[in-house]
């Protein structure tokens, strides 16, 4: 199948939606299938506003519209809200084009947190984006009921994975790692308001604190909790270390609808303290996490947990059941148009 995927998210950005994208695709081309990536460096941009280093794409629907219809894809996939979607929604609807789009992160939410919008403003835009998509494919259960109760019914499963040869246990703790007071808890991920970072960094139980990621909060938090080590981004083996020799994985956010993050640490056998929310919720058991309101009770009682349960459950995660979920969502043109005419 020849599939074209439009995304405002791409590198140089580091984020869960290019991680999946990146795993999907490659994991699509070993399976046989050939994948058109439509992305921001491909045009020409404007710096978001309050983000200022994501670069929003500036693309007539005519000009993304040419590019799909160059790779003569069997099916679209419209991966952000963003405006080149946007261009590519359009180019769709106005030549009755099938296209499943995606919903990676509670948008609403995340927007709220940044400008002081109102969500429910943003759950218009949400329900009139999504709309005419074949199908909404969506990381786990606790989104599918959100997107339902807000009017969006056409959701479908599509699970996220795990890079298993490279986050796995056995991994030689880093240099940054040497002489730190245990019990290590870590973060990666990105440094910035919307991640909720803070709520981590203010708790107090005894131990280091690892910020592993970068972002526009950095130098605030860096300056705000000088006890805190702040390691920058890390990648690949690089990461593994630093998840696999933490005791354990902190994620304080409440407006992730997954958190890649979480099973690459469950895969390096870290336990993980998190709030019972979207997420977590859906991931986490009582055998590999902890979640509390109370985020210091909850690392308090994620370092009670067994670290091989943790990594047996990681790896029931992997990148080819996500491709292969990603397949099924799809609308392909010519099932479609059959479906249409049945």
């Amino acid at each position: 199948m020849r599939i074209a995927i439009v995304t405002d998210a791409w590198l140089p950005q580091v984020n869960g939606v290019v991680r999946t994208l990146q795993s999907v695709r490659r994991e699509l081309a070993a399976l046989g299938h050939e994948v058109e990536l439509i992305s921001p460096d491909q045009f020409g941009s404007l710096p978001c506003p309050t983000y200022p280093e994501i670069r929003l794409a500036v693309a007539r629907a005519t000009t993304v519209g040419r590019r799909i219809e160059a790779f003569v894809p069997d099916a679209i996939h419209l991966a952000t809200e963003g405006p080149l979607c946007l261009s590519a929604r359009r180019w769709c609807l106005r030549n009755q084009i099938p296209f499943t789009t995606a919903y990676h992160t509670h948008f609403p939410d995340y927007v709220a947190k940044r400008t002081g919008l109102p969500a429910a403003w943003v759950w218009r835009y949400i329900r009139w984006f999504h709309g005419p998509a074949q199908a909404v494919l969506v990381s786990t259960r606790t989104v599918r009921e959100s997107l339902r109760a807000h009017g969006i019914a056409q959701v479908r499963h599509w699970g996220r994975g795990v890079d298993l040869a490279c986050f796995n246990p056995e991994t030689q703790a880093p240099e940054a790692f040497a002489g730190l007071t245990r019990p290590v808890q870590l973060y990666v991920g990105r440094v910035a308001v919307e991640k909720n970072l803070e709520a981590f960094l203010a708790t107090s139980h005894p131990g280091t604190k690892v910020i592993v990621g970068d972002g526009p909060a950095r130098t605030h938090l860096e300056n705000s909790y000088p006890d805190a080590h702040f390691l920058g981004a890390l990648s690949g083996s690089n990461l593994a270390a630093a998840y696999a020799n933490a005791d354990v994985f902190v994620f304080p956010s409440r407006t992730d609808t997954f958190g890649l993050v979480i099973i690459e640490a469950l895969a390096c056998g870290t336990p993980v303290a998190a709030y019972p929310v979207t997420g977590p919720v859906d991931i986490l058991s009582a055998e590999t996490g902890a979640m509390r309101e109370n985020l210091e009770e909850a690392i308090a009682a994620a370092l009670q947990l067994d670290r091989g349960a943790c990594a047996a459950y990681g790896r029931s995660f992997t990148w080819e059941a996500s491709a292969r979920q990603f397949l099924d969502g799809l609308a392909p043109f010519e099932a479609v148009l059959v479906r249409d005419a049945a």
